[in-house]
Order: C-alpha cells, then structure tokens, then sequence
C-alpha cells in the first residue's frame, strides 16, 4: 500500500460505516474498498462484529480483501477469539474469501465444533479452502464428527464443506454410513450423493436411514 493510496482514505469514513442507515453504511464500506488504506483496518474489522445487515457485511469483507494479507490476516486471527458469535463468523468468512493459507492454523476443532451455528459453518468453509493437501483427510474426519448436527441449511453446509475435499471423505463416509444414529446415518447418505453428483438435491431421508439400520441389524 503506497502513501498516495493511503492519502484517499476519506476521514469521514470511519463514523459513516457505524451511520444509521444501512445504505450510508453500505457506501462507506464500498468506498473503503476502493480506495483501500491500512488506517481503516481496524475501524472495518470493529464494523464486521456488529454489522446486522447482510449486504453491508459482505462489502466490508470486500474491503478487507482489498488490504493487504500480511496486515488483515494477523488481526482477523485474533478476532477468532472473540466471545461475539459474529465476531469470530465474520472473521472466518473474510479468512476464507482471503485465501491465506497462513491462516489455517488458526482454524481450530473448538472453532469446527463452534456451539454456535453460524460460525461452526464458516469455521467449515474456511477449513476446506485453507487446509493443506496433507492435511485433507484429517480434516474430513473432524468435520465427519458434526454429522447430524443442526437443521437441513447446517447439513447441506456441512455436506457441501466435505464435497469440497473430494475423494478423501469417502472412507469417512462410509464408516458414518453405517452409525447407530439414523440422523448420521442418513446425513452421510445425503454427502455421498452430493460428492457423486453435486447437481442433485440434498435428500435428507432419515426413515430410509433407520430402515436400512434395522435390515443390518444394528440399534437405531
């Protein structure tokens, strides 16, 4: 980031991405990511935490993306320690959006098994974009722990966060294919038809899943 680039940054903008109107908001987190500047590092990542509209959050990680990683990825890091659900969400999707791979240690098990929702899938998608080769497999069979958790928009996350690692889920699709928890059995079912084909709709049938349970033989 050169002195010019630093010099546009507009002093205005810092109070006018805390404004009350969504659309001020919005235009001050458009306008801090074109015309980037290291001085708005802090007020943007402060601004994610608490930001409550949708499309005002997604320019601000826009804006991020605009700074430089070696500044960004350090503070995002520690935002992941944050006690603020959306704190640690949001830091988590801009991580992912960044793509620094320098930042995959800090993706966590307490963070893939976030009690919270929103950030245990963030914390899923950042995983598979982060994590290096050698470490996929592992990665499938942490995320394979958190089969059956949540409603279906948390299990297509989660299926869709697995796909993403390709053929190295397949063992551990298999062993949770043969569970004694219907709800894990039939996630699984739901994740192997993904990965064979990604186009097809995520079916859920937990029924088929303790029907095939008892045919085996085993609790359900």
């Amino acid at each position: 980031m050169n002195s010019r680039q630093e010099q546009t940054v507009d002093p205005r903008l810092p109070a006018a991405l805390s404004a009350e109107n969504a659309s001020t908001r919005l235009r001050a987190a458009l306008a801090a990511g074109t015309h980037p500047g290291p001085a708005l590092l802090g007020a943007l990542i402060d601004r994610c935490a608490v930001e409550p509209d949708f499309f005002v959050r997604d320019m601000l990680t826009w804006a991020l993306t605009r700074l430089p990683a070696e500044l960004t990825v350090p503070r995002l890091r520690a935002e992941l320690e944050s006690g603020g659900p959306q704190a640690r969400s949001q830091a988590l999707h801009t991580l992912s959006k960044i793509g620094d791979s320098t930042a995959w240690p800090a993706i966590t098990s307490a963070l893939l098994r976030d009690p919270d929702d929103d950030v245990a899938r963030s914390a899923w998608r950042a995983a598979v974009v982060l994590v290096p080769d050698a470490e996929r497999a592992a990665l499938a069979v942490e995320l394979a722990t958190q089969f059956g958790r949540g409603d279906r928009e948390v299990r297509r996350s989660l299926s869709r966060a697995l796909c993403a690692l390709g053929e190295v889920i397949v063992l551990v699709l298999h062993r949770a294919a043969r569970s004694a928890d219907p709800d894990v059995r039939a996630h699984a079912q739901a994740t192997e038809r993904l990965l064979r084909d990604p186009d097809a709709a995520f079916d859920l049938d937990v029924d088929a899943a303790k029907r095939l349970a008892a045919l085996d033989g085993g609790p359900c």
